[in-house]
């Protein structure tokens, strides 16, 4: 399949910013203009804002606590975790969406760590730095009643004062259905609901200063950085995930952004079965895509 190189999609994406103003899209002084490139300091999920149940906690990182143990699994979701965790432990990582070329689910995508964001009379695009994920919000839609399953589901948006809220349903189950760093799985019954609004730039400053220390930081991968100025306003994400399939109950996590300066490098996936020690099947196409 031919791929269009990041440097020239990057050209064709930065003019498109600046051509579609937000007051004049949405004819509300109201609406949030969260346009631009975004950035984050570390690849985990933050804990809620408001405290509840959070993501599961990355277990081969606290090999004391696996993560399978967790009641907020199901059973067959445990077992799935489990078999991931032990793999891990005899030195065989299991296969991820990222090192196996599939695409990547929100909100596992979110540890991405550079994200654009384009904001257009109809739609919301999300476009991530690794491996050309896309993802597009319908605005003022409702899903159909019967959705398709797709790779990164049916999202349909809409704005709440200064927040724009997403919805996404009809997420299709590949090889390797990963919705967090601890692997937990998820089914087609998996419901995310993700809520973007600016926030001041020091308070997002401080929460990227304060989840570093705990989950390390980690400096966006490629040639872009962080904007220092904390004049700027900072992007947070707060979002909640259901699947009765493989939670006992909803669960709920954060990513704060900073604005995002310097080039975005060409970040496509090496094909390779092997990667990392993992033997998934891969994504094939024996006819053009376009």
């Amino acid at each position: 399949m031919a791929r269009i190189p990041t440097s020239i999609t990057m050209f064709l994406i930065v003019p498109l910013i600046a051509a579609w103003p937000v007051s004049s899209i949405h004819g509300a002084a109201s609406v949030p203009d969260l346009n631009g490139s975004w950035a984050r300091a570390t690849f985990a999920l933050e804990p809620p804002l408001h405290g509840g149940q959070g993501p599961l906690r990355d277990s081969q990182r606290r090999p004391n606590e696996p993560s399978y143990k967790d009641p907020i699994l199901t059973p067959q979701a445990a077992a799935v975790s489990k078999a991931r965790y032990e793999s891990v432990q005899a030195g065989k990582p299991y296969a991820t969406p990222s090192s196996s070329c599939w695409p990547i689910v929100s909100p596992l995508v979110f540890r991405v760590q550079e994200m654009q964001l384009l904001q257009g009379k109809d739609h919301v695009t999300l476009i991530y730095m690794q491996d050309h994920e896309v993802r597009r919000v319908r605005l003022n839609a409702t899903h159909p009643e019967h959705v398709t399953p797709s790779w990164t589901g049916d999202s349909v948006g809409h704005y709440e004062g200064d927040t724009l809220v997403v919805d996404t349903v009809g997420v299709k189950v590949g090889p390797v259905p990963v919705i967090d760093q601890a692997g937990s799985p998820f089914s087609e019954a998996l419901h995310v609901v993700e809520r973007y609004r600016l926030i001041d730039g020091e308070a997002a400053a401080e929460d990227q200063r304060k989840h570093g220390a705990i989950f390390r930081p980690t400096p966006p991968y490629g040639r872009g950085t962080i904007d220092p100025d904390t004049a700027k306003k900072g992007l947070q994400v707060e979002f909640t995930v259901e699947d009765p399939d493989a939670f006992t109950t909803p669960w709920s996590g954060l990513v704060t952004y900073r604005r995002l300066i310097g080039d975005w490098p060409e970040a496509v996936c090496a094909e390779n079965p092997f990667f990392l020690g993992s033997d998934a099947a891969m994504p094939t196409a024996y006819t053009l895509d376009f």
